[in-house]
């Protein structure tokens, strides 16, 4: 592998419009924004999507390069860039509405996505951007078409009414790496009639669909990992709370490189606990990762 690998967020690309205005987000966004934020000396990374020809397609190219993302794999249409709107209950959680039809989904595959592909180390998806036949088409193309070596990691990344068991089954089988939250454990225990403790189900999944690990993000509770017979459980960092959008995007952002980079398991755990909590004690899904934060690069000293 390279030094610097190349890391993509493959997906949706929207706006969270929230009561006081509305803000860049979009899970595998906020994936690519984060992990160019935290390992800005660590690795390239892309954004493949597409935005309109509107003022809110502008502003996300303009947002992305800000954010060191490249843009060369973000096409744009005639439909309106995405949005969702969100609501805020008294303890900062969210909830989201998604507007039909948006650019996003209508990502088209094509050469330049191919050659992109080939040579992706890293690469981040979900089930929400998978919502239109096109955009299914062309990310499941998208991740096939990576080395056989890459982290294809599954942000399960569930969005009602945009729940398909059959897309969700179809992702488990394309992904290495599998993240998800409290929240989203209850529908694969549906699903594949998980039992036991939440460690006994992120088990069951690993052996179910051979993951190279898999984590489970508990909001203020902290997270697991698992990888192999190796589990780490780290507590949750207390912050005071802004919001959590855009939380569990930078847990994935910090697990994806720190796996990559081969580092150990509970220094990755906490890590990516750290940067979630961060973000939550910010406003917005992506804001500037301070440097006491920063990853690395490979072959670096693990930063304390």
């Amino acid at each position: 592998m390279r030094q610097r690998p190349v890391v993509v967020g493959l997906g949706e690309i929207l706006w969270d419009v929230f009561p006081d205005g509305a803000r860049f987000g979009g899970a595998p966004t906020n994936f690519a924004c984060s992990s160019a934020g935290i390992g800005r000396e660590a690795s390239d990374v892309y954004m493949v999507s597409a935005v309109g020809t509107d003022e809110l397609g502008d502003k996300a190219i303009d947002a992305l390069v800000e954010h060191g993302v490249h843009v060369d794999a973000v096409t744009r249409n005639s439909r309106p860039t995405g949005k969702v709107h969100v609501k805020l209950d008294k303890s900062g959680h969210a909830s989201y509405e998604f507007e039909a039809d948006a650019a996003w989904d209508r990502l088209q595959w094509s050469n330049h996505l191919e050659q992109l592909a080939k040579r992706t180390d890293i690469v981040c998806f979900g089930t929400l951007g998978q919502r239109s036949e096109t955009s299914l088409a062309a990310v499941r193309r998208f991740v096939t078409s990576t080395p056989s070596n890459a982290l294809r990691i599954l942000d399960i990344n569930i969005r009602r009414p945009f729940i398909q068991d059959e897309v969700i089954v179809d992702s488990l089988k394309l992904a290495n790496v599998l993240k998800l939250n409290d929240e989203e454990l209850p529908e694969l225990k549906r699903l594949f009639q998980l039992t036991g403790s939440p460690l006994s189900m992120l088990h069951q999944l690993l052996d179910r669909f051979s993951f190279q690990i898999v984590a489970l993000t508990r909001g203020s509770n902290g997270a697991i990992l698992v990888r192999g017979n190796e589990v780490s459980e780290e507590p949750g960092v207390h912050v005071d709370l802004v919001d959590t959008v855009g939380a569990g995007d930078a847990f994935t952002a910090v697990l994806a490189i720190g796996v990559h980079q081969g580092r150990d398991l509970q220094w990755i755990n906490h890590k990516a606990c750290e940067v979630a909590a961060f973000v939550c004690s910010q406003s917005g899904a992506t804001p500037k990762i301070p440097d006491r934060l920063l990853l690395s690069p490979k072959n670096s000293p693990p930063m304390s």
